[in-house]
């Protein structure tokens, strides 16, 4: 990823009286056909009339500037961050309180608590993943959500990091309702990096004077020189008080907010590493905490590893742009948009599998639903094997539910039971389908 051009200084044209009556008198927008861009775009656009391209971009400022708004957030040289309400930001936030907060229309797998739990564990571990694939990561899907459905150890540090996304986006749940404070950021961050660090000493504290950290590209590039470590304890206070709302005067939406709480934590750049997987679950929280409840079953990570170098793009656009949030707002919204959208494409997905698992299943009522779902799994996967603790973590329920649950449909002759040390396994028994027919059904 390239660093993008840093746009015209202006102070020459703000000096040319002549010239900004001219501009002034120009009917120039503050977007460019439609969009928000960057100088790094708009010099590849034709000017209107008979400007030039670094007139034109003096008419776009100052159509702007005139808008901005400011945050507590500082750059090194001490200059507030800004945005502007540009479209679609107001479009996109609606779209968003439609579909992630509030009574919203969904589907009944979330609503509905005997299976949204299913959901709930299935998305953590996405987010989970995603997110420490971000940071590089190799394990793959299957085999991290088989060690954290089965509770077996991490055998390596990729697999340590994707556990400990894990646990930290399920305490971020508890944590919704508390206040943020620098204890709890430390927390996170404690939590994302237990065991994951070359300095494990650097867990769950700011880095120090003597660590210099930067965000670098592949080939040395520098990307981004965070505040020096001696302001980080100031810094860190603006933040939360930023983030529980008792800054800045009047109000400022919630979902942007919580977006430049995620830019304000990677800007800041705390820790010697884990920044960026802190800073997504601090969105995370501040999202929860304003009562977007749908964003637990929302990955936006998986959203951001799909174009990795936009995610970075829109750090760098915000820094070469005289501090402006707009490009991050606008770039975070549209992810948080999409994660929504492919959440409930998943769910129309697995509404139209269930309906042919229901057929399946049709009359056994005899078997909870959660054996349902497990045994309409072992229909499609005959080689599948479980145990209590997956079955636990599945459905988010206590071992001894699981375990009765499992030890039922082994005794209805469903599963085979296969105690290996500790440990029982059990696995679907040839012609599972057919046993289905088999089972009584009350008249």
């Amino acid at each position: 990823m390239r660093v993008p051009p840093t746009p015209p200084r202006l102070d020459e044209f703000w000096k040319d009286t002549g010239l900004l009556v001219k501009l002034m008198a120009h009917p120039t927008s503050h977007l460019v056909n439609g969009k928000y861009l960057h100088w790094d775009k708009v010099r590849y656009h034709q000017p209107p009339g008979d400007l030039t391209h670094e007139e034109w971009w003096c008419a776009i400022k100052f159509r702007r500037t005139v808008q901005y708004k400011t945050i507590p957030l500082k750059s090194k040289a001490g200059t507030l961050f800004q945005y502007l309400l540009a479209d679609p930001i107001p479009e996109m936030l609606h779209k968003i309180d439609l579909g992630a907060g509030g009574h919203i229309g969904m589907a009944d797998q979330i609503t509905n608590p005997e299976t949204r739990d299913q959901y709930y564990v299935s998305s953590l571990m996405d987010e989970a993943i995603t997110s420490s694939q971000l940071e590089g990561a190799t394990t793959t899907r299957p085999i991290a959500k088989e060690m954290i459905r089965t509770g077996r150890p991490p055998r390596d540090r990729s697999e340590r990091m994707i556990l400990n996304n894990f646990l930290a986006m399920k305490r971020i749940h508890q944590l919704r309702d508390k206040p943020l404070s620098k204890d709890l950021v430390l927390e996170i961050h404690r939590i994302v990096t237990d065991n994951a660090l070359d300095d494990p000493t650097a867990a769950g504290r700011f880095r120090r004077a003597d660590e210099e950290v930067r965000v670098e590209g592949s080939y040395g590039e520098v990307y981004h020189e965070p505040p020096h470590a001696s302001e980080l304890d100031l810094r860190i206070d603006d933040m939360c008080e930023f983030a529980n709302g008792e800054s800045p005067a009047g109000f400022l939406y919630p979902v942007l907010r919580s977006i430049m709480l995620h830019f304000w934590l990677s800007y800041d750049h705390p820790f010697k590493d884990g920044n960026g997987r802190t800073a997504r679950a601090l969105f995370y929280w501040s999202m929860l905490k304003h009562g977007y409840w749908l964003c637990e079953f929302i990955s936006i990570s998986q959203i951001i590893r799909k174009a990795p170098v936009k995610y970075g793009r829109a750090f760098l656009y915000t820094e070469t742009d005289e501090n402006d949030l707009t490009y991050f707002l606008l770039y975070h919204l549209e992810v948080i948009l999409r994660a929504i959208q492919e959440l409930h494409d998943y769910i129309t997905r697995k509404t139209n599998q269930l309906k042919n698992i229901e057929a399946e299943l049709r009359g056994i009522v005899v078997l909870n639903h959660r054996q349902r779902a497990l045994i309409s799994h072992a229909l499609r996967h005959p080689n599948a094997r479980y145990t209590i603790e997956s079955h636990r973590t599945s459905h988010n329920v206590v071992y001894e539910t699981a375990r009765t649950d499992l030890l039922d449909l082994r005794d209805r002759g469903l599963l085979t039971g296969l105690k290996v040390g500790n440990t029982w396994y059990f696995m679907p028994v040839p012609g599972v389908d057919e046993k289905l027919s088999n089972l009584s059904i009350p008249s």
